[in-house]
């Protein structure tokens, strides 16, 4: 039986703020001259336009300020308890609009058809969380189940995904809504390590939501057919992603090593999945990279030699979002459906990598809607009376 992914949607919080504006906002912070040139060539050589926040300001002395004046007239750095807040009420909005945007935008679709939520986030904490919101404001049955996949990091999609087909493969009429909400910006630090600052340079807020059910998609459907996934470890990388909970936000380690280590060992990570399908490198016609950074895209690229045009949707959504964590590859595989210029049907390995260092994989197969040529256009224009 086969399972597909019916529908993407993606939602970004309102607040828009350009690479250039941030880089300069991180130099105003630090008094360090080494610092700031770290964190020009950060930014500049990040593969990074613009991303969004949650945050509406930073230090304008406004009310909510995110680094607010203290009473010694110095930037304060909220506390954990405080960013989770934020997290709490901005969860809340953000998960009952895009789950409304995603069911209402998916063809033949009711708030009362979908049988399973399952949410993904490693950003906040909360409890009722973005799962009972929203069934309770959306109007989904009560008995709907429910599961959230807490603190995976930007793989989170992946067992999400993996998960919602094996609900479907047991229950043919079930219909999983996957959601993975990220507010990355809610963690910024201005402690001067290089970790943060690494950080701070790529990670944004977003949102992305699919539909996964075994229903048969329509002809003129764009869609994915979900093929098998992977899971690997590369326990060299243990110490080079990692985060903990501290009391301004959470504590990253992020390596620059992480995309040298990644590259060293993606060909044989991505062997077993291949493998799977029956697939050779040579049959995937594109590569759906979570872009957690650009170093990261040209060493998969470089690793499994890949073409630009291969990768293209990768550095398309690190260019205009940042690194949203989870929600990442859902941006990238919207992306891919969406490119007019490709084949209707190609074969699709996407990949996210996260904490361990962990590597999840999945094949799918790509179904685009049909685009006329100008040919078609003007054939059928001439049939009209």
């Amino acid at each position: 039986m086969s399972v597909w992914i019916q529908h993407i949607e993606t939602l970004t919080p309102d607040m828009i703020y350009s690479q250039e504006y941030a880089s300069s906002k991180m130099q105003e912070w630090t008094d360090d001259d080494r610092q700031r040139r770290m964190i020009r060539a950060l930014y500049r050589k990040s593969g990074i336009d613009k991303r969004h926040s949650v945050i509406t300001s930073f230090d304008q002395n406004l009310p909510g300020d995110f680094f607010p004046l203290g009473a010694d007239g110095q930037r304060r750095e909220l506390s954990t308890a405080e960013r989770n807040r934020i997290y709490t009420r901005e969860s809340q909005r953000l998960a009952v609009d895009l789950a409304r945007q995603t069911i209402d935008n998916c063809a033949g679709l009711k708030p009362s058809g979908i049988t399973h939520v399952v949410t993904a986030s490693c950003t906040g904490f909360c409890n009722p969380g973005p799962d009972y919101h929203i069934i309770n404001e959306l109007g989904l049955s009560h008995a709907t189940q429910r599961y959230n996949l807490g603190f995976m990091g930007c793989y989170a999609a992946f067992p999400a995904l993996r998960m919602a087909k094996q609900f479907c493969e047991a229950d043919p009429a079930a219909v999983v809504l996957v959601m993975c909400l990220e507010l990355c910006t809610l963690h910024l630090q201005i402690n001067g390590g290089e970790d943060s600052m690494l950080a701070n340079s790529l990670f944004a807020d977003g949102a992305a939501a699919a539909i996964v059910s075994a229903r048969t998609p329509q002809e003129n459907q764009s869609c994915f057919k979900l093929g098998n996934f992977h899971s690997s470890l590369i326990p060299s990388g243990k110490d080079d992603m990692a985060w903990s909970i501290g009391d301004l936000g959470f504590d990253i380690a992020l390596s620059s090593y992480v995309p040298k280590i990644i590259g060293a060992n993606i060909r044989d990570a991505v062997r077993p999945v291949l493998t799977s399908g029956e697939l050779e490198l040579e049959d995937i016609s594109t590569w759906a990279v979570h872009p957690g950074g650009k170093a990261i895209v040209d060493k998969v690229a470089e690793s499994l030699a890949l073409n630009q045009d291969q990768v293209a949707s990768a550095r398309k959504v690190l260019r205009q979002y940042g690194n949203m964590s989870s929600a990442t590859i859902l941006f990238v595989l919207q992306a891919i459906l969406q490119q007019q210029d490709r084949p209707r049907h190609e074969e699709v390995c996407a990949m996210a990598f996260g904490p361990g260092l962990t590597v999840e994989m999945g094949l799918l197969q790509a179904q685009r809607a049909h685009s006329p040529s100008r040919a078609e256009a003007e054939s059928e224009e001439a049939l009209v009376p």
